[in-house]
This record gives C-alpha cells, structure tokens and sequence, in this order.
C-alpha cells in the first residue's frame, strides 16, 4: 500500500456572525469582543445571526438566489469564497475535475402550518386522527423532495462550474466531520486531486429553533459560554468551505498553502454507557497530539448540549492545551460547524498564533507562542465524535 501524501488547504471561504473572509474573523478574533448574538429576535433562545452579505458578489443571478433557500445561498456564497481564495474561481479545466463533499441538512418547513398544528392539536379529542389528517393535507410531507440536501451541491455546481464527483452528507454534526474525512482521505490516498468540501446552516429559522426547544436544548438567553456550563445550543449562521488539494497537485499550478490537513478522525461512542463519550473523545484528542504538545492548540466546536459538552470539555481540561472555543464566538452550526473550526483553526496556524481569550470561559488561557499545530474537536448534540488536526505548512 503507498504511503499516504500531505493534503493541504489552499482555499478558505468562510462567513458567520463575524463577518465574510478570513480577515474580517481574524480582526474580530483578535479583538476578543463579545460575540454577536441576537436574544430578542428568537427569544427566550440565544442565535448568532449572519453578518450583512451582499449574495450578488458570489451568486450574480438574481434568479439563482431566488430559488435557493437561505441555507444554500450561505453555503453557495462560502463555496465561492474558498475557490477565489484557491484561486480556481471560473478555471473551467481545474473545476472539471474538482471533487465536492458537502454537509447539509433538509428543507426548511412550512413554520405557520406547523404553529398552527401544534396549537391545534392540543384541543383535540383524538390527537393521532387529527394529526393524520393534517399529514394527509397541510403537511404535505411528500414537498421534502423538493428540498434535498444535495440541492446545496447542486447550486454550488450550477453558479460555480463544479463539476468533479459530488458526495452529500446528512446527520448533524458528524456529517460535517465525514465530508471534510471523505475529501482528505481520497486525496491522502491519491484517488482525487483537488476537493472542496463544507457546509452551511441557517440558524435564523423557527423550526430547528422549535426542534431543539422540544428537547430542552436550546440555548436560553442570556448568552454564555458552553464550556464554561453547558446550558443549551447557541445555534449561529454559518457558511465554511474548504479546498483540499495534493500538495503535487498546489505546486503545480503555483498555489501557496493556508495549512495543512493532517488527521480527520469520525467516531460514534455508545451514549448509553457512562463515560463513552469522554473516553471516546480523549481517545481521539491523543491520537492526534501524536505525542507531541509544541506549539500545540485545541479549538472546540463543541455543540452546548449539556452531557456532550460537559464531557468535552473534561477532556479538554485534561488536556493541559490552551483551549479556545469556536462556538462561543460563531455559534453552533451543526452541519458546519466542523468546517466553521477547522477554517478558523487554519486560519489561527497560518498567523502563527492564538486569539485572545474569551472572558468567563475557564479552559482559555492566554497563549503568546507560536501556533503550528491545531486540534479541532466536536462533540455531536445526540450522536457523533470528532477530531482533526491542523498543521503549518513547513
């Protein structure tokens, strides 16, 4: 079996409630503000709201936006962003054969039928009729397949040219930490070139909002960090893509790399034994310190669901590595929320350095050296482990 080559990330696009670009977060980063977050527009619960972007710039075709939803038109907005940071953007011959994995939800629902229906069923003498009844009529549930997950690479394929092998990705937070394991491995293989890989979650809907308030995990205001004590999901908006590619492959056509991709590890402990998770995720987290802590740091994209998160962040206080928390300065993205770190973490190796801590999160630390190496870990709200690392491109 031949050895395993270097994947290297030589494109970023990447947009949240920071901002749009790798700079614009660096800045914020680097400021160490509070995060920003919305605790009226969706209260009683917390969401961290997309900065203001100007869709036209990556989507030119009024029509395009009009016919995607707004999770796709974030995910095809970051996609365009990362191939222009790539610097394959309209390279027709590169794009050809350019491969795509996305992480992507379902379709956004009808949020005024459901209202109606859960205030209605209640005064109901046979709920189960009702409710059949609705299935049969209002609910239409057959629409679903209108609104596939892979509409997402679909879209990114029509307004970007993409047109190598397309994969998609669905199941919440693994989904994004499988899409981004798929890309590396066929490249670390050598039986794909060059991948772009992502997703994209719109936070601001009321029915995943609904969805996580039904099992008492959203996050209610006021916003705090979940590391700190887990109280709920602090869902955000978020859009990241990355490009993978053989470091033959960059040099070839003169591309300098952002970082490199080293490990990407997807694993699903048995949540009904006491302690899988911890022992999963400290498994996972020592695999990829690989014995060594120079210049060493662990960014968290841990969901904020109580038990999940608490066991992640024993882990992480184990660890003795400077922590920083992703989801308290983004959000949660479920599908994203893996590329949404591992962005952010390449990002943080390519400058060489940490962001400042956040105040009232006990696991940061103020960090001064040098940042060559980047463990991503996130812990799924009901299913799902994961790690990646990041290293500088020496």
């Amino acid at each position: 079996m031949s050895e395993r080559r270097d994947v290297w990330i030589t494109g970023i696009g990447l947009v949240s409630s920071l901002g749009e670009g790798l700079e614009a977060h660096w800045d914020a980063l680097k400021a160490g503000t509070r995060p920003v977050v919305d605790e009226t527009g969706f209260a009683p619960y917390v969401v961290h709201p997309l900065a203001k972007v100007e869709f036209d710039k990556q989507i030119p075709k009024r029509g395009d936006q009009r016919q995607m939803e707004p999770w796709q038109r974030i995910g095809t907005y970051a996609a365009g962003l990362a191939l222009d940071s790539a610097g394959i953007k309209g390279d027709k011959e590169i794009l050809g054969r350019t491969d795509m994995v996305v992480a992507a939800g379902g379709g956004e629902r009808d949020q005024s039928v459901d209202g109606a229906i859960l205030t209605d069923i209640e005064k109901q003498a046979k709920p189960d009729v009702f409710l059949n009844e609705q299935l049969q009529s209002n609910l239409r549930p057959t629409l679903f397949l209108a609104q596939l997950s892979n509409l997402l690479a679909g879209n990114i394929s029509i307004v970007h040219g993409v047109t190598g092998s397309s994969r998609t990705f669905m199941g919440e937070e693994s989904s994004g930490t499988d899409a981004v394991r798929i890309g590396w491995s066929r490249i670390a293989a050598g039986t794909s070139e060059i991948a772009l890989v992502g997703g994209a979650y719109n936070a601001e809907r009321r029915d995943m909002l609904l969805l996580f308030a039904l099992k008492r995990l959203a996050m209610m205001a006021p916003w705090s960090p979940v590391l700190a004590a887990a109280k709920g999901i602090p869902t955000g908006s978020a859009g990241a893509f990355l490009v993978l590619e053989s470091p033959e492959h960059a040099m070839a056509r003169g591309a300098t790399p952002i970082a490199k991709l080293s490990g990407v590890w997807s694993e699903r402990a048995r949540r009904t034994e006491a302690g899988a998770v911890e022992a999963m995720i400290e498994e996972l987290v020592t695999v990829a310190r690989g014995g060594s802590d120079e210049a060493t740091a662990v960014l968290s994209a841990a969901c904020g669901a109580p038990e999940p998160t608490a066991a992640e962040a024993a882990v992480l206080a184990r660890s003795g590595l400077p922590v920083r928390s992703v989801t308290d300065r983004v959000g949660h993205g479920l599908e994203a929320q893996m590329p949404v770190a591992l962005a952010i973490a390449a990002l943080a190796v390519s400058k060489g350095g940490l962001f400042p801590p956040l105040e009232g999160e006990p696991l940061e630390k103020p960090f001064d050296g040098t940042l060559k190496r980047a463990i991503v870990t996130g812990v799924g709200h009901w299913r799902g482990e994961g790690v990646a690392l990041v290293e500088s491109v020496d």
